[in-house]
């Protein structure tokens, strides 16, 4: 049978060899806590799950690519309130079945992988998905360490004049997975300088701009000039609403109608009744706030139990993952290893790129009863 020589080069979905690695655990009748998925398991606010039942009628046709004009309205407004950004909700918004088939996308639509725009750049350790929709659309792909010191934002001025040149797209991802870190207004407002002046589109994925601890974090929306700017988000992490994937790009009006033209050819709106849900969840700040209080529980858990320890977190300004440096120089997959043997999953670093070597990543999605069972379980192991 003819595959593509793309999807036979592909490893194995780091998440699925964390999935089965957890599963031959529990086969030899060890309880696992799962902190290696970043799927949240946080209740969906009952107003957001009676809109999509209210959503739903006897006859559902095709939905429209460009979404309904009440969640574009939504998202606008959303953003207004959140970013003191006023977007026009018909030209510079699009709604997206989630963020990870827009992300997955972006490169078929926007690079010119038989020309002079032919490379797409992301961070490193990361999202796996940059990498993968950049090279299923041909293009070339360029690694960007995060590294600890330079406060897990990527060097700006070790890139040469001839990569920003071929660059068409430039993903960045704050706050970021895996490290938590957040990145100031001016690294936006340069990279998006940058990317006027060299004709490249500034990617930014903000999944988890809404989950923060102590400071709210800035969007790339904020830089002014959205010339050559698009910014994805989504609703899976901010609501808790992974399984109804619905998300949206925002930004340059160019790049919106480039997007509202393309994908029809994909056919990946939300259906309606998730887009009538998904106005609900936009237009309300409460549920995100309780979610964030959960969530800063959890973190507070695990903050106390590492520093009592002994082992460093590197990284925890914002979203629902903890960036732990690996003690004693050991393999961040041997260090994951060593705990799933007592009944805790993590993520190893380097599941996520070679820049993530040394440390594991802790996702707090689990309830607060299991949060606190598996520190109890970490501090006998560790």
């Amino acid at each position: 049978m003819p595959v593509s020589p793309i999807l036979e080069r592909q490893t194995t979905y780091p998440f699925v060899r964390l999935n089965e690695a957890a599963r031959r655990v529990r086969e030899r009748g060890l309880e696992v806590i799962d902190l290696g998925m970043g799927d949240p398991r946080e209740p969906t606010d009952p107003k957001i799950r009676q809109a999509l039942v209210d959503g739903l009628r006897d006859r559902m046709g095709y939905p429209a690519a460009v979404g309904l004009p009440e969640l574009r309205e939504a998202i606008a407004a959303w953003a207004e309130r959140r970013f003191d950004v006023r977007l026009d909700p018909h030209a510079q918004i699009v709604p997206t079945l989630g963020s990870k088939e827009a992300i997955f996308s972006f490169a078929l639509a926007v690079a010119d992988t038989a020309g002079a725009r032919d490379t797409v750049a992301y961070t490193d350790p990361g999202y796996p998905v940059y990498e993968r929709g950049a090279l299923f659309a041909q293009a070339r792909t360029l690694a960007l360490p995060l590294r600890e010191e330079h406060g897990f934002l990527p060097d700006l001025d070790a890139i040469d004049g001839e990569t920003w040149a071929r660059l068409a797209v430039f993903w960045v991802n704050y706050p970021n997975n895996p490290t938590g870190a957040t990145a100031p207004l001016s690294f936006y407002e340069r990279l998006a300088a940058l990317a006027r002046e060299h004709g490249f589109v500034l990617a930014s994925d903000e999944a988890y701009t809404e989950l923060w601890f102590d400071e709210s974090p800035a969007s790339a929306l904020q830089v002014g000039d959205l010339t050559n700017v698009a910014v994805f988000n989504t609703l899976s992490k901010r609501s808790s609403m992974t399984g109804y994937r619905s998300g949206f790009v925002a930004g340059d009006p160019a790049l919106v109608a480039a997007l509202q033209a393309f994908r029809p050819t994909v056919g990946t709106a939300p259906q309606e009744f998730v887009q009538r849900a998904s106005v609900v969840a936009w237009g309300d700040e409460a549920h995100v706030a309780e979610t964030r209080e959960r969530y800063g529980r959890k973190r507070r858990l695990f903050l106390d139990c590492f520093e009592r320890v002994g082992i460093r977190v590197a990284g925890s300004r914002a979203t629902m993952y903890l960036w732990v440096e690996v003690p004693g120089g050991a393999s961040s997959e041997a260090f994951a290893e060593r705990l799933l043997e007592h009944g805790v999953l993590v993520a190893p670093g380097s599941y996520l790129g070679a820049a993530g070597e040394g440390y594991v990543r802790v996702a707090l999605v689990p309830s607060e009863e299991e949060c606190a069972r598996a520190v109890e379980i970490l501090e006998d192991a560790l």
